[in-house]
């Protein structure tokens, strides 16, 4: 017996007559019935294949023929007892493919690509059966897009399904998509008779037997419920978008995103803007409201995809999970908790810088205790001497005049001699910025302010605050701030600053009529407005106030970072839509009131099946839309287009478009990597040569036309000369 090989012993002995030896090797008694197969079946197919004569009595196996003949078949049976001794069962398949394996000089040995085993279930095991799968399934495991191109019958989305449902038992990926389009209905399943279910079964069912074989099929419902398996025509599953009109936050402010185009900016997480890649119309879709606890909330497809945090994900330190709208509705609570977290954005939101007539802090303070009624010189009211202070040296030329204990008159300070129609700054700014002649409810903040660096925004805010707003403690709880306006102006715009420095705002109105009057100096004032009160969480970097007391109340009683969950998810109907994709790392863009969403596939392993049947445009936007962590399997053949009207197929244009691309790798199956019934891969033959003698034999006809013959004998002719 080879110390090499405890299951093969060396050749007993060869012995030459003439050009033809004999060689004979002892096979361990455990092998042999292994490799001979039930009732020989193995056995009459090596008869078959091997190019010497084989004959085997009890456990020795003998070879005759030419030298060549014999070392060939002695690998042979090498490599099929190594791959017996493997626990490789050995069929009349597996030796055929063996054989051929070695009969093309491949360097791979048959024993290490039969026995590598991708997925087991119920004694069955999946694995590749010939060399070209054996590549293909390492250049899934070794590459980001895998394209599989080969005949019917090789494997291709067998094998691509198996590694999806490995990498998701192994917890590498979170999701599987299977999809493929449904080209024979033109994608317009909506002419044929049945539920949207029956409609599109008849076209995913390859995909879901695959799935059964490889999976507990009680479990399969409730993974595809869940949206941990999603299967899908590609025209419904590209469907991830919001409505046409909903915004969507850019340097310059906030824009429809129906009317974004590729190479526009949106602001991403980290606040900074973020290219637009691809923008896709996705036409009716059905949409719905998502609503957060604090009252923001915005319309997206019942398929548009949300990054969401658990409360089991925090403890653990996992990161975010990527959900679909629909695969929410009815899970949104975990006992007496909000069971998604969305992110907020992780830094303030860098919008385009730009001048400004008057000091931001200051503009928070008039707006907050100013009058600016246009009936009077600007005033200002506080109880604080170190707001008028901080007003006063923020506003070149001014003075502040006390009348009462916090009635203050804001003059222009003027010099001997000087003209006294000079206007006071005061004025000068709040009249160019549309403020004056404004009262309590009419009072904003004007766009240039809204819209500008985080400093600015920030000033305004700390304005606000310092002077309406102020810290509310309550025993044994953390402090927020809370801001009173009767302006609904003021109050938007107050929101957009909080949420724009990454803060959350809670409102709530309290209406005028039936309040009780309120007092001043003993005399009873009715209510006029509502009264907008806004509760505030702000990241720990961003002070909201400047003023010394209610700086030092804030940081006394400490602070709770602000947090953001889905509190629902409603119909609002159909809408036209629309999806983007950005550049941004994590593929999120900030949508209406600074909500983060996005659009693409993260840690996601997804199969596109017959993509010979998809359009240029529509392999692209499937390609595009690939997200972090996610791993991608194209399969098809393109000699077997279905597309109506000789359209190019989309599969073909991504051959030569992506081929060199690094991380993108095309694997070719031929007939020979055929693992259904033999017959498949003579039927593929037959209709390859058949195709070439038509090739040719049209040719042969166009070279016999009058004219083609005169071109041909006019440049040989050339040549000659």
């Amino acid at each position: 017996m080879s110390d090499d090989n405890p299951d093969l012993s060396t050749p007993t002995s060869r012995t030459l007559a003439g050009r033809s030896v004999t060689s004979n090797v002892e096979i361990s008694p455990e092998v042999v019935f292994g490799l001979l197969g039930t009732s020989d079946v193995n056995l009459r197919t090596l008869e078959q294949l091997l190019p010497a004569d084989i004959h085997v009595r009890g456990n020795q196996v003998t070879l005759t023929g030419v030298p060549a003949d014999v070392a060939a078949s002695e690998r042979v049976i090498a490599e099929l007892v190594d791959l017996v001794g493997r626990g490789t069962p050995l069929t009349p398949d597996l030796v055929r493919h063996s054989v051929s394996m070695l009969s093309e000089g491949s360097a791979e040995s048959p024993a290490d690509v039969l026995s590598l085993d991708i997925l087991s279930r119920r004694g069955k095991t999946i694995r590749p059966k010939t060399l070209n799968q054996k590549k293909y399934v390492d250049a899934i495991d070794n590459n980001t897009i895998v394209f599989g191109l080969g005949p019917a019958g090789t494997g291709k989305t067998y094998l691509a399904m198996a590694k999806a449902v490995q990498a998701l038992q192994s917890k590498s990926v979170n999701r599987i998509i299977l999809t493929r389009p449904a080209v024979e209905a033109g994608e317009r399943l909506g002419f044929l008779p049945g539920t949207l279910s029956e409609k599109i079964d008849p076209y995913l069912r390859p995909l879901y037997d695959a799935l059964h074989d490889m999976m507990d099929p009680e479990s399969i419902p409730k993974l595809m419920a869940a949206g941990v398996i999603e299967v899908a025509p590609l025209a419904y599953m590209r469907g991830r978008a919001q409505p046409l009109s909903t915004r969507v936050l850019t340097a310059a402010g906030f824009r429809p995103i129906g009317e974004l185009q590729v190479g526009d900016s949106v602001i991403g997480s980290d606040g900074t803007p973020t290219e637009v890649l691809g923008v896709y119309p996705q036409g009716f879709k059905d949409i719905v409201r998502v609503t957060t606890q604090d009252g923001a909330s915005t319309l997206c497809s019942t398929d548009h995809l949300w990054s969401v945090y658990t409360r089991s994900d925090r403890r653990r330190g996992k990161g975010p999970r990527v959900l679909a709208a629909k695969e929410m509705i009815g899970n949104l609570r975990a006992a007496h908790h909000h069971r998604f977290e969305l992110p907020l954005v992780t830094a303030p939101v860098s919008l385009d810088a730009q001048p400004v007539p008057f000091d931001p802090y200051a503009l928070g303070l008039m707006l907050g205790d100013g009058c600016m009624s246009g009936v009077t010189t600007p005033a200002f009211t506080t109880k604080d001497p170190e707001l008028v202070d901080a007003l006063v040296d923020a506003v070149p030329g001014i003075r502040a005049r006390q009348r009462t204990e916090i009635d203050y008159v804001l003059n222009r300070i003027a010099t001997p001699g000087e003209v006294i129609t000079i206007e006071n700054p005061v004025t000068g700014a709040m009249r160019a910025l549309g403020l004056w002649g404004t009262k309590s409810p009419t009072k904003f903040v004007p766009r240039q302010y809204l819209l500008n660096s985080a400093a600015v925004r920030l000033a305004v805010l700390q304005g606000l605050l310092d002077t309406d707003g102020g810290p509310v403690g309550q025993a044994g709880r953390t402090c927020r701030v809370q801001y009173t306006t009767v302006s609904d102006r003021l109050r938007d715009d107050v929101m957009f600053l909080v949420q724009s420095l990454g803060g959350i705002v809670t409102m709530r109105t309290r209406v005028a009529e039936g309040r009780n009057p309120g007092k001043a100096r003993g005399r009873e004032v009715s209510h006029r407005h509502d009264a907008h009160v806004l509760d505030i969480r702000l990241p720990a970097e961003v002070a909201p106030f400047r003023l010394g007391r209610k700086a030092a109340r804030y940081s006394a009683d400490g602070f709770k970072e602000p947090k953001r969950y889905i509190e629902s998810i409603e119909s609002e109907g159909t809408e036209e839509a629309v999806c983007i994709k950005v550049a941004a790392d994590d593929s999120l863009y900030v949508t209406e009131d600074f909500l983060l969403t996005h659009n693409t596939l993260n840690d996601a392993f997804i199969i596109l099946d017959e993509a010979q049947n998809t359009t240029g445009e529509q392999m692209k936007m499937f390609l595009t839309r690939l997200g972090f962590g996610s791993k991608v399997v194209v399969t098809g053949d393109t000699t077997q287009v279905d597309l109506p009207g000789g359209a190019q197929s989309g599969l073909s244009a991504a051959t030569r478009i992506l081929d060199g691309i690094d991380d993108i790798h095309f694997s070719h199956l031929t007939s020979a990597d055929v693992v259904r019934h033999r017959l498949v891969a003579d039927i593929v033959d037959a209709y390859g040569r058949a195709e070439d003698n038509e090739r040719g034999g049209r040719l042969r006809d166009a070279d016999r036309l009058p004219g083609n013959r005169a071109a041909r004998r006019a440049s040989t002719h050339g040549r000659r000369s």
